[in-house]
C-alpha cells in the first residue's frame, strides 16, 4: 500500500469534524485557512463562525468598515491577516466579478492567499491536485522520508513541495491535504508523536534511526527585537483619548492611547520628568494616578515591554483635541485594541483608576 493510500485509510478512521470541512464554498474555506494560519483550531472555530456570520459573502467583506472588521478579528492577533483578507476581497470583486478563481495559479494572485492557502482552496473547493504544504507537512515528510534540508530555506520549501506533489492523491487531493493536516495534529505531533501506532512506523526514517527530535531541521533563529512602549491613559471628565495606528508596523488599524516608544527602558522618575515635554500634555496640569510595572508582551519576532501611565488632566490641549479621538472612558473597549492593551484594561489597577464605575 502506497503513502497516499495508507494516509487516507488513517484519515478515514481519525478525521476531525471541523465546520469548514462541511462546505465547498471557496470563500468560507479561504476565511478558515487565514484564521488558522497562526491560531489553534479550538480557538479558531468560534472566530470562523463569527466572521462568516458578520461577513457572509466576499462582497460584504470587501465593503466592510475597517473598524468592524478589526473588532470581529480582535483577540486573534496577526492583524495583517484581516487587512489582507479585505484587500483580497476587494481584488476579487474588481478583477474576478466577485468569485474566487478556480485554479491554484490564479488564486496565488489574490492578496492574502499565500502558497498554502491557495493550495488549500484549490484542492478543498475545486479538487485541484496541488499540495498544501505547512508546518505539519514539513514535519511529517521530513521524518518519514529523512529530509534534512532546512524547512525555512528556499531550497527546502521547493524540495518539500516537490515531494508532496509526488505523493498527493490525484483522485482525492482535498482529502489527502486534510489528512496530512490531521495526521500532523493528532499522530505525528511536534513532541511525543504516537510512533508505535503509526501506519508508517516500519519505514519512517526518523523512527527507525531515533531522530524524531532532530527533524524537521530549521535554520538558526534571530533573537527577537526588544521594544519599549509607554502608554498614557489620559482622563478628563469621564473621557479619554485614543488614535488608530496607521504606520506600517504591528497592530496596524487598531486603536491605542497616546504612546511613546524608546530604545531603552525608562525609570519611573524619568517618566515623571518627561511628562511636561510630551506634546499631548503640554500646557495641561497633570495628575499621575498610577504607573504600572513593565509588562512583557511576546510576539513572534519581538519582545515588547509596555508601561501604562494613568493620568488625569485639568483640560485637554490642542494636540489631544485635534489628533486623537475623544471617547467615554467606559466605551474604550468598543474599539478594536491590541491584546496587550485589552488585557491591561481588565487588570485591577486599570479598573480602579481608569473607569467611571468605581
Amino acid at each position: 500500500m502506497d503513502f497516499s493510500s495508507k494516509l487516507l485509510k488513517w484519515y478515514q478512521a481519525n478525521a476531525r469534524d471541523l465546520p469548514w470541512r462541511n462546505t465547498t464554498n471557496p470563500y468560507f474555506i479561504w476565511v478558515s485557512e487565514v484564521i488558522l494560519q497562526q491560531t489553534r483550531v479550538a480557538q479558531g472555530i468560534s472566530y470562523y463562525y463569527r466572521f462568516i456570520e458578520r461577513f457572509p459573502t466576499i462582497q460584504s467583506l470587501a465593503e466592510a468598515n475597517i473598524d468592524d472588521l478589526m473588532k470581529v478579528w480582535q483577540g486573534l492577533g496577526y492583524y495583517t491577516r484581516a487587512r489582507n483578507l479585505k484587500a483580497g476581497a476587494i481584488q476579487v470583486m474588481e478583477q474576478y466579478s466577485g468569485s474566487l478563481p478556480t485554479s491554484y495559479r490564479e488564486l496565488l494572485r489574490i492578496k492574502g492567499l499565500g502558497a498554502y492557502s491557495a493550495a488549500a482552496v484549490a484542492s478543498f473547493a475545486f479538487g485541484e491536485a496541488v499540495p498544501a504544504v505547512d508546518g505539519n507537512v514539513y514535519r511529517i515528510l521530513s521524518r518519514i522520508f529523512g529530509v534534512f534540508t532546512p524547512i525555512d530555506s528556499t531550497s527546502g520549501k521547493k524540495e518539500f513541495f516537490a515531494l508532496a506533489n509526488e505523493l498527493i492523491s490525484r483522485s482525492e487531493p482535498g482529502r489527502f491535504n486534510q489528512a496530512l493536516i490531521d495526521f500532523g495534529a493528532l499522530q505525528c505531533t511536534p513532541k511525543s508523536p504516537h510512533c508505535l501506532a503509526c501506519p508508517f512506523a516500519s519505514y519512517c526514517y526518523a523512527y527507525q534511526n531515533n531522530l524524531i527530535a532532530a527533524l524537521p531541521v530549521k535554520g538558526k533563529k534571530k533573537p527577537p527585537t526588544v521594544r519599549f512602549f509607554y502608554y498614557f491613559m489620559v482622563k478628563h471628565k469621564g473621557y479619554t483619548y485614543i488614535k488608530r495606528r496607521e504606520q506600517k508596523d504591528i497592530w496596524h488599524s487598531l486603536y491605542e492611547f497616546p504612546m511613546l516608544e524608546t530604545s531603552v527602558g525608562l525609570e519611573t522618575h524619568e517618566l515623571i520628568e518627561m511628562l511636561s515635554n510630551l506634546s499631548f500634555l503640554s500646557g495641561s496640569r497633570v495628575k499621575v494616578l498610577n504607573i504600572s510595572h513593565p509588562i512583557r508582551h511576546m510576539l513572534s519576532h519581538r519582545t515588547i515591554w509596555a508601561t501604562f501611565l494613568i493620568l488625569e488632566v485639568d483640560k485637554p490641549n490642542y494636540v489631544l483635541a485635534q489628533e486623537y479621538l475623544r471617547v467615554p472612558v467606559d466605551n474604550v473597549n468598543n474599539y478594536s485594541l491590541p491584546r496587550l492593551i485589552d488585557a491591561y484594561m481588565a487588570a485591577e489597577p486599570a479598573v480602579k483608576y481608569f473607569s467611571t464605575k468605581k
